[in-house]
């Protein structure tokens, strides 16, 4: 697996490739045995020569590389060590299943303590080496992998530190391979300020207009985390990812983009269609894979997605009610203004229906109101509080029951004009009679 491609990170290990590092007096001070400096030595004057020894003393090496960090704590020092061992597992798999044999100790303690250094290169560059161990672990313990999903979703939200951010969403792409990492980045990460926080970090670069390379790395971030089960299902009602994905890839200069997000639908539908079918079509992902339909791509294997996500969308749509249409948008946590909403029609048919098996989905439209924090989504539901109250006959006693009047009347402060508007015309409703 390919190491980090970062440009800071490149120069810096340059640099540290040309300093002379003093190993003689190491050994002269009893720091590193005879038998340590002279293995350094051999691998340090040229990449190239020391690619043949290194595959004929692959373990001899891996046991030194974690050795040295274990004994050595000056940062020229570290930096150095961890340029030879980048160079140790960049590209070469068999070598990264040496530290994994049984017979050499793991480089975990030592590479953990080194992602809080105070030098940006040594944590940012031990950061790349253990994202790029980690999936060859057969069985990563729950400690290291907290601890490095800690690590990168400090890093990939701090906006001050785009190098840092550039190498978390990078290592991210090589973390979330592995299982354990996927759920433990979805377990912990509600209701714990100490908890890692890695895909609300993913979601705000998203939102950040990315380059089109941080773009297609973040996709394949969420590529790889719709394949966890429970991920699939909650994804998109916690942090509204389809349409975040969507826009990426109407607006997507790469194949690639669009091939990884089409690819992520594909998972969403295949793991979860209750959860996320009916947000697709809330935001019109069908009339957006109809038009690329006919677009011939370099890959083939995007046709199929493509055929499979239309015949599904179209299925799903072919057999939606405008109330079942209503229930599933509401099901998403993010509302928009689709036409039952505004339609006087709807509400006067299904008006009532809010109210079946004990107030069931006025309950849903409620919570909305009162935990959403987004704009589109306040507006579009004090809508539907003024619309229920005019067509139900006891609405006002039922937004009353549910303790929402007071919310609705808190929002016409919103900093937000439509809310501010939606909000006045649903507290005036609660104020008259019904069907006033």
């Amino acid at each position: 697996m390919s190491l980090v491609a970062n440009t800071f990170l490149s120069d810096r290990s340059l640099k540290i490739r040309s300093k002379a590092i003093p190993w003689d007096g190491y050994q002269r001070a009893g720091l590193l045995d005879a038998d340590d400096v002279m293995l350094v030595q051999r691998v340090a004057s040229s990449r190239d020569k020391a690619e043949s020894i290194l595959d004929a003393e692959g373990e001899t090496y891996a046991a030194l590389y974690v050795r040295l960090l274990n004994k050595l704590s000056r940062n020229d020092t570290l930096q150095f060590i961890l340029v030879l061992l980048g160079d140790f597992i960049a590209d070469r798999d068999e070598r990264i299943s040496l530290f994994f044999n049984g017979t050499t100790e793991t480089p975990y303690p030592s590479l953990l303590k080194l992602l809080d250094s105070q030098d940006d290169f040594v944590r940012l560059k031990s950061s790349a080496i253990v994202s790029t161990i980690l999936p060859y672990d057969p069985q990563p313990s729950d400690q290291v992998v907290a601890k490095v999903l800690q690590h990168l979703s400090n890093l990939v939200r701090s906006p001050n530190d785009p190098e840092g951010q550039d190498v978390a969403v990078q290592c991210l792409e090589s973390v979330l391979r592995v299982a354990k990492a996927r759920e433990m980045s979805w377990d912990t990460g509600e209701g714990d300020a100490k908890a890692p926080k890695v895909i609300e970090g993913l979601v705000q670069l998203l939102r950040a207009h990315p380059s089109p390379q941080m773009q297609y790395q973040l996709a394949f971030c969420f590529w790889l985390l719709s394949f966890d089960q429970t991920i699939a299902e909650q994804i998109n009602s916690r942090y509204n990812v389809v349409p975040l994905l969507l826009d990426l890839a109407k607006q997507a200069i790469k194949e690639k983009i669009v091939r990884i997000v089409v690819s992520t639908f594909r998972n969403l539908i295949t793991k979860a269609p209750k959860q996320n079918l009916a947000a697709m079509l809330t935001v019109k992902v069908l009339p957006w894979l109809q038009t690329l339909q006919g677009r011939k791509f370099g890959d083939e294997d995007i046709k199929e997605d493509f055929d499979f996500l239309v015949d599904e969308l179209k299925r799903s749509f072919e057999g939606l009610t405008t109330w079942d249409e209503y229930k599933s948008e509401l099901a998403t946590g993010h509302l928009t203004w689709s036409p039952p909403h505004t339609n006087d029609d709807f509400w006067r048919d299904n008006a009532l229906k809010l109210t079946d098996r004990d107030r069931e989905q006025l309950k849903v439209l409620v919570n909305l109101l009162i935990s959403s924090t987004e704009a589109l989504t306040l507006a579009v539901a004090a809508n539907d509080i003024a619309q229920f109250v005019k067509y139900h006959e006891n609405g006002k006693k039922a937004i009353e029951d549910l303790g929402a009047k007071g919310r609705v009347m808190e929002l016409m402060t919103h900093a937000d004009p439509d809310v501010k508007y939606q909000s006045l015309v649903a507290t005036q409703r609660l104020m008259s009679h019904a069907w006033a």
